[in-house]
C-alpha cells in the first residue's frame, strides 16, 4: 500500500477531514527528547502547540490501515491540524460474540454495515472490520465522535444509527419488533453509551492548558528576565495582571463548562421502558439505549433521552430547546408505506423530511395520546452526540475559529513588531560590544528589548472594548454568547429578514373568508361565527383542520390555527386518559359549536322530536390528523360528525397547493385572479377544501391509511384571508438601514406576492423599482433545467400579450467608477423551488442573483441556510434576524444572528433580543462598530506605545541608560493601563451612518495613521534626545551636578550620594533620560487622545468621562513634576534636576508634538486622506446611493499622486459581489428582459454554465 495515501472522511459534511497515517518513530523520539533538554523544553512546548510538528517529529508515514497515529487536517479554510491515537476495541471476551447471538445490524448498511441475516453477520462483520482470528476493531475518537476502521470502504467512517438509508417500510417491518438481549448489547459495545458527556476539567487542567498558551510562556520569559535585571516591581506587577487574568479566565471558562454540563445533564440518566423481541417489556437506564430499541413513551410524557422515531400513537412535544419557539408541537406516527394503495415503499426515513414523526433528544414529551391499551412506541435512531441535541452541544464545545479579518491582522502586526524587535536585538548586541559591555548584561539589555516591543497587556485591552459593547447590549435588551461575534457585527453589509413575527406582527388577525359555491367565489365576507355557516363544510374544515390541544385547559398550538379556530367560536374538547383507554378508537379530539349558534327553530312543525334535538349535540370527532408539512405546505385530517356514516377528509394549506389537489371543475376560473389581488395586497391567504370519504374506510384502515391517499380528488371550498400587520417599527428600521447602504433582504415561508407586497409596503423595495420573479423549474423529460423570468408588475399580462414596453425593463448607466454608479433599480424574487433548482443547475447565476436577490418566499429551513451560505460565498458580511422557530440554521450560519425569540436565550443564535422588536438590529451594528472601533482604536495605542517605549529605550541603549524601574512603573500602570481601560468605555454613536469601519488593521487608513504617529513621536523624542546635550550646562551627570543651579539641588545630590552611586549600575540617572522620560510619558497620552476618536462610530471622547478625568489627571501630574519638581518623586523616579529653562523647552516641545498629533490624525488623515485616497467604499460595498464631490478632476489628480505615493494604487474590488457588479454594468443580457427564459447547457457540461433564449 501507499505509504504517502491520504484518506478524506466525513465527505461533502461540513466537517470534512483529511487523514494520514504514521506509526511512532524510536530515533526520532529519541533526537526529539534530546532537542528537548538543549533548548530548556522550549521544543516540548512548540510541539504542543503544534500538532502538526508533533506528529511528524516523532513519526513516520505509514499505510492508514496499519498506523497507530492520525494526522487530521480540515479542509475547510481554517486548515486546522489534530491528531489521535488509533484503539482497539476487542471482541473476543464477550459472550455474545458468537455466530449465532452476534445477529445484529448496527446501523444501516453504511459506515458499520451489517446483514440483515443473523446467520451472515459475525463472519461478515468480522471481515470486515476485525484483524483476523484476533476480533479486534480499529478506531479513534475525535470531537467526541468514534471513528471505525472499514475494509470494505478501506477508510474510517462513524457510526450511524438509523438515520440514514433506512426505509419507512422497514422501520415498521424489521425495526418494530425490537432487539433481542444479545442484540442489544453488541450494539452498546460499538455504539458505546447513551449520553452527551460534558466533562467539567478539573481546575488543576484548566490551569495548565491557560498557563501554557504562548503569551503567558512569554510572560514568564519576561518575568524572569526582568528579575535577572533587577525590576523587581514591574515584574510584580505583570505577575500580579497575568495571575488576576488567569484567574478570571479560568472563572469564566469554567463556569462555561459548569452551565454547559448541567444544561446536558439535567435530564442525562431517566429510567426508561423497551420492548423486545418476545414482546417482554424491560426496564433500563436511558444511558444505555442503542439504536434499534424500541422505547415506550410514558403516559405522563418525558423528556427524550435520544432521537426516536414515533411508530405508534401520537406526542405533544415541546422543542422549545432546539427551535427557540415554546408552542406545543403535535408529533403523529410514521405512516407505513407498505400499507398505502400506491405502494411507495421505498421512501427513505429522514429526521429532517419526517420531523413531525420524530421525537428529538432534549425536547419535552408533555402528552402522549393512545387507543385500545396499546402503547405509545419510538424506535431509537441516534443516541449519544449523533443526536440533534448532541450536535448542538458538539458545535458549543467545539466551535469553528471566527474568521475575522481584525485577528488575522492582528497577527501580522505582532509579528511587525517582532521583526521590529530583533532590529532593536541587534542594534543592542552591536552597540553593547562596541561599548565594550559585560557578556552578560549585553544578553540581558538585547532580550529586554524584545519584551518591550511586544506589550503584555495587549490582549486584556483587546478584550475590554468587546466587554463594554457586550454590557451595552445587555442594558438594551440583547444578549449575546459568543462575545468575538460583536466585533464582526460592525462589518455587517446585509441583513436577511423573516417575515412573520419580524417583520411583521406575529399574531394573523382573519380578515375575513371568500367561499365558493358552483365554481364561483362569493363575495367575501368577515364574521365566520353565525347561524347560517354553523353547519357548513367550511366551518367543518376551520374547526376540525388544526394542530391544537389543550394544556392544563388553556387550548394552545399555532398561532395561525388559533386565530382561525378563535373566529369561529367553537369549543374543543379532548378525551381523558381514561375514556380513551376504555374505548375501542373513539375520537381523541371532538370540536362542536356553542349552543347559542345552533338554529333552535330551524326545524319544520312536522319534523319528529328526535331530528329536532340533533342539532343540540351537532359535534364533530377528528379521527387522524396529518400535521403540517413545510415541504407539502398542507396539512389535513379525517373527521366525522357524529351520527354521519361516511367520513369527510378537509385540507388546508397555500392555496397553489390546495388547487392542484383538487378537481379542477371545483376549482373556480377566476381562482389565480382572486388570488393575485390578496396577495398583492399583503394579506396570506390559506385555501381549504373538502370529500367525502368512501364508507368502506373503516377507523382501522384510517389509522394506516397514507396521506396521499386522502390527499387528492378534492373538493375545493374557498379562500381564509389573514391579515398580517407590519410592525409599527419596521418600515423606519429598514430606512435606517438603507441610509447607511445596509442591504434588506426578505427571507420568509409565506407566498412569493404576499412577501413582493410586504417588500413594497416596508421600503425594503420601492416603489419605482421593478420586481423580477425567476420562476425555475428542473429538468423534466429530457428537457434541462431552465428558469422563466417575469416581471412581478406585468406577471398576469405576460401570457397574453408579447410585446414588451422599453420603459418597464430597468436601464443601465455605465461609469468609470462605482463611486459614480447609479445603481439599477431592479430586484429579484423567487420560491424556495426556484431557488433549489437555481443552486443546483445555474451554479454561474447564483452571484448575480445574490447581488440582487431581495425577496425569497416558501423557503424551507435548510434553503434559509443555503442563501445565507450563498451571500457569503460573494463576500457579503450576512446578519439574520428572525423568531427562532425555523431559522435556527441561517441564525448560527449567518456572521451576526439575532434571535427574537421570547426565551432569553436561544442556543441557536449567538445573539438574543429580549425584545421581539427589528429595532435590534441597527443596535447591533452600532454596538459592533462601535467595539470593533475601539479594537483598532486600542491596537494602534498599544502598538504606539510600544514603538515610543522601544525608542526611548534605544536611545538610552545608544549612550549605555536606560528607563528605571519605578519610570516603567509609572508608565505601563498609571499611565497605559488607566488609559487603555478608559478609552474603551466610548459609547457607540446614536445612529448608523452610510460609512463602513474598515475591516482589518492592514488597511491603508489605519497604517497612515499608525506610521504617522510613530514618525512624529520618534521625531520629537530624538529632537529632545539630541537637544539637551547641546544646551550649555550639559555635562555627564553625577551626583555632584548642579545644572538646576540650587542649593536644594546641591544638597539633595550630595545626601545621598553614596547610595547613588551603588545603586546606579545601570546609569538611569542622567539628562537624556529625565527628557526622554517627561517627553515619552507625555506622548502616551497624546496619541491616546488623538486615537480616541469620536464620530461616525463610537461618541465623542469629551462624554467619556472616566477617559477625561483619568487623562486630566495624569496631565497635571506629569506637567506638576516636570515643572515644580518634588524631591521624594524625583527619588523614586530617579529623575534628575534640570533648569527651569529646559522645562519650559519640553513643555512647549510637549505642546508642538500634541499639535502635530491631533492635526495630522483629526485634520489630515479624516479631512484629505480619507476622503481623496481611501474613500472606495470600505468592503468595496455596492452603494445604493451615490454622493459624488463636484470637484472630480482636482480630486482624481491628488488621487492619483496619492496613490502613487502610499502605494494604495485602485485595484480590482476584494469584495466578490463588488467586481461582479462592476461587470455587469457592461453585460448587455443583464438583467433578463421578461418573457424571456434561460435554460442550462447539456448535463455533460459540469460548469453550470448557462444560455439565455428569448420566447417570441
Amino acid at each position: 500500500m501507499d505509504k504517502e495515501e491520504r484518506k478524506t472522511i466525513n465527505q461533502g459534511r461540513e466537517d470534512e477531514m483529511e487523514v494520514y497515517g504514521y506509526n511512532l518513530s524510536r530515533w526520532k523520539l529519541a533526537l526529539v527528547s534530546l532537542g528537548v533538554v538543549c533548548t530548556g523544553g522550549f521544543l516540548l512546548l512548540l510541539l504542543y502547540w503544534m500538532p502538526e510538528w508533533r506528529v511528524k517529529a516523532t513519526c513516520i508515514r505509514a499505510a492508514i490501515k496499519d498506523c497507530e497515529v492520525v494526522l487530521l487536517r480540515t479542509t475547510d479554510e481554517f486548515r486546522m491540524w489534530f491528531c489521535a491515537k488509533i484503539r482497539f476495541l476487542s471482541l473476543e471476551a464477550h459472550p455474545f460474540s458468537s455466530p449465532v447471538s452476534l445477529a445484529n445490524k448496527i446501523s444501516n448498511g453504511h459506515a458499520v454495515h451489517l446483514i440483515e441475516n443473523p446467520a451472515e453477520e459475525n463472519r461478515h462483520e468480522m471481515s470486515k472490520y476485525s484483524q483476523p482470528r484476533s476480533h479486534q476493531i480499529r478506531y479513534f475518537s475525535h470531537h467526541s465522535v468514534k471513528y471505525f476502521w472499514n475494509d470494505t470502504l478501506h477508510n474510517f467512517d462513524f457510526l450511524k444509527g438509523l438515520d440514514e438509508g433506512v426505509s419507512c417500510t422497514s422501520i415498521h417491518e424489521k425495526h418494530s419488533s425490537g432487539l433481542t438481549k444479545g442484540m442489544h448489547a453488541y450494539r452498546k459495545l460499538l455504539y458505546g453509551v447513551n449520553e452527551i458527556t460534558v466533562k467539567v476539567p478539573s481546575v488543576f487542567k484548566l490551569l495548565i492548558k491557560e498557563v501554557l498558551n504562548p503569551f503567558y510562556i512569554f510572560q514568564l520569559f519576561s518575568v524572569i528576565l526582568w528579575c535577572t535585571d533587577e525590576y523587581y516591581y514591574y515584574a510584580l506587577s505583570i505577575v500580579i495582571m497575568s495571575i488576576v487574568s488567569i484567574v478570571s479566565s479560568l472563572y469564566s471558562i469554567r463556569k462555561q463548562y459548569v452551565m454547559l454540563h448541567d444544561m446536558v445533564a439535567a435530564h442525562s440518566t431517566v429510567r426508561v421502558s423497551v420492548c423486545r423481541v418476545n414482546e417482554e417489556i424491560e426496564e433500563i437506564f436511558s444511558t444505555d439505549l442503542v439504536p434499534g430499541d424500541v422505547m415506550v413513551i410514558p403516559l405522563n410524557g418525558t423528556v427524550m433521552p435520544c432521537d426516536a422515531v414515533l411508530i405508534n400513537g401520537t406526542c405533544i412535544v415541546n422543542e422549545s430547546m432546539l427551535t427557540g419557539e415554546s408552542v406545543p408541537v403535535t408529533k403523529t406516527n410514521l405512516p407505513n408505506p407498505s400499507m398505502d394503495i400506491k405502494g411507495m415503499g421505498n421512501e427513505l426515513y429522514s429526521p429532517e423530511i419526517h420531523k413531525r414523526h420524530t421525537l428529538f433528544c432534549g425536547t419535552a414529551v408533555i402528552q402522549t395520546r393512545f387507543y385500545t391499551g396499546e402503547l405509545v412506541k419510538a424506535i431509537v435512531v441516534r443516541t449519544g452526540f449523533s443526536t440533534s441535541k448532541g450536535q448542538l452541544v458538539r458545535s458549543i464545545l467545539y466551535p469553528k475559529p471566527s474568521d475575522f479579518k481584525l485577528y488575522r491582522d492582528a497577527y501580522l502586526f505582532l509579528l511587525c513588531l517582532v521583526a521590529v524587535a530583533g532590529i532593536g536585538f541587534i542594534y543592542t548586541i552591536i552597540n553593547s560590544i562596541l561599548n565594550k559591555v559585560e557578556v552578560g548584561v549585553i544578553i540581558i539589555e538585547s532580550l529586554d528589548i524584545i519584551t518591550i516591543t511586544v506589550p503584555p497587556a495587549l490582549p486584556a485591552a483587546m478584550t475590554a472594548g468587546i466587554v463594554y459593547a457586550q454590557r451595552r447590549l445587555k442594558k438594551i435588551g440583547i444578549f449575546c454568547i459568543s462575545p468575538q461575534r460583536i466585533n464582526i457585527c460592525g462589518q455587517l453589509n446585509l441583513i436577511c429578514f423573516d417575515k412573520t413575527g419580524t417583520l411583521t406582527e406575529d399574531g394573523l388577525d382573519l380578515w375575513g373568508i371568500q367561499r365558493v359555491e358552483n365554481t364561483r367565489f362569493l363575495s367575501p365576507e368577515e364574521n365566520v361565527c353565525n347561524e347560517m355557516l354553523v353547519k357548513s363544510q367550511f366551518v367543518a374544515c376551520m374547526a376540525t383542520c388544526h394542530s391544537l390541544t389543550k394544556i392544563e385547559g388553556v387550548l394552545s398550538g399555532d398561532p395561525l390555527d388559533l386565530k382561525m379556530f378563535e373566529a369561529i367560536g367553537w369549543i374543543l374538547e379532548e378525551a381523558t386518559e381514561e375514556e380513551t383507554a376504555l374505548h375501542n378508537r373513539i375520537m381523541p379530539t371532538v370540536v362542536r359549536p356553542p349552543k347559542q349558534l345552533l338554529p333552535e327553530s330551524t326545524p319544520a312543525a312536522d319534523q319528529e322530536m328526535e331530528l329536532f334535538e340533533l342539532p343540540a349535540i351537532y359535534e364533530i370527532g377528528i379521527v387522524r390528523q396529518f400535521p403540517f408539512s413545510s415541504a407539502l405546505q398542507r396539512m389535513s385530517v379525517v373527521a366525522r360528525v357524529l351520527g354521519d356514516k361516511k367520513m369527510d377528509a378537509y385540507m388546508k394549506g397555500a392555496p397553489e397547493v390546495i388547487a392542484s389537489l383538487c378537481k379542477p371543475e371545483t376549482v373556480p376560473v377566476e381562482f389565480e385572479k382572486v388570488l393575485e389581488d390578496y396577495t398583492k395586497q399583503g394579506f396570506r391567504v390559506i385555501a381549504l377544501a373538502h370529500r367525502k370519504l368512501e364508507s368502506k374506510l373503516t377507523w382501522h384502515k384510517v389509522q394506516h391509511i397514507n396521506r396521499d391517499t386522502i390527499e387528492n380528488n378534492m373538493d375545493f371550498m374557498g379562500l381564509i384571508i389573514m391579515q398580517n400587520k407590519l410592525k409599527q417599527e419596521t418600515p423606519a428600521v429598514l430606512e435606517d438601514l438603507h441610509k447607511a447602504n445596509i442591504r434588506t433582504v426578505m427571507v420568509t415561508g409565506d407566498n412569493m406576492l404576499t412577501a413582493v407586497s410586504v417588500a413594497r409596503d416596508c421600503g425594503m423595495i420601492l416603489p419605482q423599482d421593478k420586481v423580477i420573479i425567476a420562476e425555475a423549474l428542473p429538468p423534466k423529460d429530457g428537457k434541462v433545467a431552465k428558469i422563466n423570468w417575469h416581471y412581478a408588475d406585468t406577471l398576469t399580462q405576460c401570457n397574453n400579450s408579447s410585446a414588451i414596453d422599453s420603459e418597464a425593463i430597468p436601464i443601465k448607466l455605465a461609469h468609470d467608477s462605482l463611486e459614480d454608479l447609479q445603481v439599477t433599480r431592479y430586484h429579484f424574487a423567487m420560491n424556495g423551488k426556484s431557488f433549489s433548482v437555481i443552486l443546483e443547475h445555474f451554479q454561474d447565476l447564483v452571484p448575480k442573483l445574490m447581488l440582487h436577490g431581495t425577496v425569497f418566499a416558501r423557503m424551507a429551513p435548510d434553503q434559509k441556510t443555503q442563501l445565507v451560505e450563498a451571500l457569503q460565498n460573494v463576500d457579503y458580511y450576512v446578519g439574520m434576524c428572525g423568531d427562532g422557530a425555523n431559522d435556527c440554521g441561517a441564525l448560527k450560519r449567518a456572521h451576526g444572528g439575532i434571535s427574537l425569540s421570547e426565551l432569553e436565550a436561544s442556543v441557536a443564535s449567538p445573539f438574543t433580543s429580549k425584545t421581539p422588536s427589528i429595532s435590534c438590529v441597527p443596535n447591533l451594528i452600532r454596538e459592533g462598530r462601535a467595539a470593533l472601533m475601539t479594537s483598532f482604536c486600542v491596537f494602534k495605542f498599544m502598538a504606539l506605545y510600544s514603538i515610543i517605549q522601544y525608542f526611548s529605550v534605544t536611545l538610552l541603549y545608544s549612550i549605555l541608560s536606560n528607563l528605571g524601574d519605578f519610570q516603567f512603573l509609572f508608565i505601563d500602570l498609571a499611565i497605559i493601563l488607566v488609559v487603555v481601560f478608559t478609552m474603551s468605555l466610548n459609547p457607540a454613536w446614536k445612529e448608523l451612518v452610510a460609512q463602513k469601519p474598515p475591516s482589518g488593521l492592514i488597511s491603508g487608513t489605519l497604517l497612515f495613521s499608525v506610521l504617522s504617529q510613530i514618525v512624529i513621536c520618534i521625531g520629537f523624542q530624538s529632537l529632545g534626545f539630541f537637544w539637551v546635550r547641546q544646551q550649555p550646562w550639559y555635562e555627564m551627570w553625577h551626583p555632584q551636578s548642579n545644572a538646576c543651579n540650587s542649593t536644594r539641588s546641591l544638597y539633595r545630590n550630595s545626601s545621598y550620594f553614596d547610595n547613588e552611586t551603588k545603586h546606579d549600575a545601570h546609569n538611569i540617572q542622567n539628562y537624556e533620560n529625565t527628557t526622554v522620560f517627561f517627553i515619552s510619558s507625555f506622548q502616551y497620552l497624546i496619541v491616546a487622545i488623538a486615537f480616541s476618536k469620536g464620530k461616525p462610530f463610537r461618541q465623542p471622547c469629551y462624554k467619556n468621562y472616566f477617559f477625561v478625568v483619568s487623562v486630566i489627571i495624569l496631565y497635571f501630574f506629569i506637567l506638576f513634576i516636570m515643572l515644580h519638581p518634588v524631591d521624594s518623586i524625583d527619588k523614586v523616579l530617579q529623575i534628575v534636576c534640570v533648569p527651569d529653562q529646559w522645562r519650559v523647552t519640553m513643555f512647549i516641545i510637549v505642546l508642538v508634538n500634541a499639535l502635530v498629533s491631533i492635526m495630522v490624525e483629526n485634520f489630515f488623515l479624516d479631512m484629505v486622506l480619507w476622503k481623496v485616497v481611501f474613500n472606495r467604499d470600505k468592503q468595496g460595498e455596492y452603494r445604493f446611493t451615490t454622493t459624488q464631490p463636484p470637484q472630480e478632476s482636482v480630486d482624481r489628480w491628488g488621487k492619483c499622486c496619492l496613490s502613487w505615493v502610499l502605494g494604495c494604487r485602485k485595484k480590482i474590488p476584494k469584495a466578490k459581489y463588488m467586481y461582479l457588479a462592476q461587470e455587469l454594468l457592461v453585460d448587455p443580457e443583464w438583467p433578463p428582459k421578461p418573457q424571456t427564459t434561460t435554460e442550462a447547457k447539456a448535463l455533460f457540461k459540469e460548469n453550470g454554465s448557462c444560455q439565455i433564449i428569448t420566447i417570441t
